[in-house]
């Protein structure tokens, strides 16, 4: 007996016992009662041991019935599982682990989630929000959202946009203070500045076509955009961030663009990083291209 009859054997004893009578289990397996009645002989046969108690009002598993009605429950479950999981492979579900920068996260992904949960019900999401690197190849996250050039590894990167900076300044500070309006003016004024390895040590600026840099130099460092932005609505200095983490603020008025006349136009990349290959779950896929066609 090959694996397929073996377990359509085991099926089809678990049905006579749930059922009670060969002619019941018959009508819900779409058989004549003769012939389920035959089956469970063969597979006696094959055991060597009597399975059922035939009586003319009613079925009983022996000691030795309900022992294999228990493997067979337990073989047909994992069956199942098996099955399942095979399918799910192509399908949108399960848990999805996802890391994300603080403000990047707060300000822009997850006010997509609605959509997102709402298109893919059976996926779980599991948000992180931290600015660390979290480590997708051990495990830690199954995909994270990063700014900035990635360095080289094995793991599959997708585009999902970008984003240009701009420096900002509360109109408070900026009456306090004044406003500068040149590079070099920045020099006498609070400069907030990010506090991570990878952040510039001074600003670039673009004059006549040509670019360079200027060292500023502030009393306030952070490790997020979105506190730098804060300082700056506070009147704490002027910050350079990312137009994501204020464009509310400058729509508003409430943070004044400043030295757009020298901008340089530099932009930081942002993508998703994911373990590729044959095997991606559907899970990641669809969550990947719901983010590009919507942030990019």
């Amino acid at each position: 007996m090959n694996g397929t009859d073996r377990a359509r054997a085991l099926s089809l004893f678990a049905a006579v016992i749930d059922h009670g009578s060969f002619s019941a289990a018959g009508r819900a397996l779409g058989l004549t009662p003769s012939a389920v009645a035959r089956a469970v002989d063969r597979i006696e046969a094959r055991l060597g041991v009597r399975l059922l108690l035939r009586s003319t009002r009613a079925l009983s598993p022996t000691a030795e019935g309900r022992s294999y009605l228990g493997v067979a429950r337990r073989i047909l479950a994992d069956l199942d599982e098996a099955e399942q999981a095979i399918a799910d492979r192509g399908a949108p579900r399960g848990r999805l682990r996802v890391s994300m920068a603080l403000a990047h996260g707060r300000l822009a992904v997850v006010p997509l989630l609605g959509a997102f949960i709402s298109a893919y019900p059976h996926i779980r999401l599991d948000l992180g929000t931290t600015d660390r690197v979290v480590d997708i190849a051990a495990g830690e996250a199954d995909v994270a959202i990063r700014f900035g050039p990635l360095p080289d590894s094995t793991l599959t990167a997708r585009r999902l946009g970008e984003t240009r900076r701009v420096i900002v300044a509360s109109p408070d500070y900026l009456a306090r203070r004044g406003t500068p309006l040149v590079p070099e003016d920045l020099l006498a004024h609070d400069c907030l500045n990010f506090n991570f390895r990878r952040a510039e040590p001074s600003w670039p600026f673009r004059r006549d076509g040509r670019d360079f840099a200027l060292a500023v130099h502030g009393s306030i460092e952070a490790n997020n955009g979105e506190t730098l932005g804060q300082c700056a609505l506070a009147g704490l200095g002027i910050a350079r961030v990312g137009v994501f983490s204020v464009e509310a603020e400058i729509g508003a008025g409430r943070l004044v663009p400043l030295l757009e006349a020298f901008n340089p136009g530099d932009v930081e990349l942002i993508h998703a990083v994911f373990v590729g290959g044959q095997n991606l779950p559907a899970r990641v896929r669809v969550f990947v291209d719901f983010l590009a066609a919507r942030l990019g």
